[in-house]
């Protein structure tokens, strides 16, 4: 059954987000309350695929752990920069691709909230607002190459937290996540309000199976991945 969104979730208050820059929203605080239970130190290695105003990646710099944040938008790497120096908090944070900017490395634990709005267009766009959320016609262009990484990504132990929306099929990560030598499991979910670009995209998305007749609301997942 799904649950509300729950509002206990400690972000850092104060972000500022420049323009086209995806600012904290229901997901980003469900993913915070996942993140929450996770043990966080000064010997956890952290890495936020994804990052925007770097509101994860603060979260988890407060608890001590050493995080690195990649996005592939200049804008977001120079706001959650902003942001880090603004809360007088460490944070490495790389303009590119994660699976490039992070070659060789492992970390404790990887938390993202990627792009996942299926979308009319195969490609994801280059730039705009909608890079933050487009991923293709079924929404899992980044959800796929994350779960292909994770297992390279994660160090023995190593956990990692996604959230995306219940249209891109949560059995299915799950179950690329556990074909690539994890375990993995939904552990939160969440029903939120369409936002303004599912409505805008109703009639396409009910046309794909994506969405049933009039429906209102969206449900959230956050999945926990471990590697063994």
């Amino acid at each position: 059954m799904s649950t509300t969104v729950p509002t206990s979730a400690t972000l850092p208050g104060g972000l500022v987000a420049l323009p086209s820059v995806y600012r904290p929203q229901a997901d980003t605080r469900l993913l915070a309350e996942a993140l929450a239970h996770e043990e966080l130190g000064p010997r956890t290695d952290v890495l936020e695929i994804g990052t925007g105003t770097g509101a994860l990646a603060l979260h988890a710099a407060r608890r001590g752990a050493a995080v690195t944040a990649v996005d592939v938008s200049w804008p977001a790497v120079a706001t959650a920069r902003v942001n880090a120096l603004a809360h007088r908090l460490p944070l490495r944070v790389l303009h590119g691709d994660f699976v490039t900017r992070t070659a060789g490395r492992r970390f404790d634990l990887v938390v993202t909230n990627p792009p996942y709005v299926p979308a009319p267009g195969a490609r994801p766009p280059s730039r705009g607002a909608e890079r933050a959320w487009d991923a293709g016609h079924d929404g899992r262009l980044v959800i796929d190459r994350i779960c292909a990484a994770a297992s390279a990504l994660l160090r023995s132990g190593g956990v990692l937290l996604m959230v995306h929306s219940g249209m891109c099929g949560a059995r299915t990560t799950v179950d690329r996540l556990t074909g690539a030598g994890l375990t993995a499991e939904v552990t939160a979910r969440a029903s939120v309000p369409w936002g303004p670009v599912l409505r805008s995209r109703r009639a396409w998305l009910e046309r794909r199976g994506l969405a049933r007749e009039a429906e209102q609301w969206e449900e959230l997942v956050v999945i926990r991945a471990r590697n063994l």
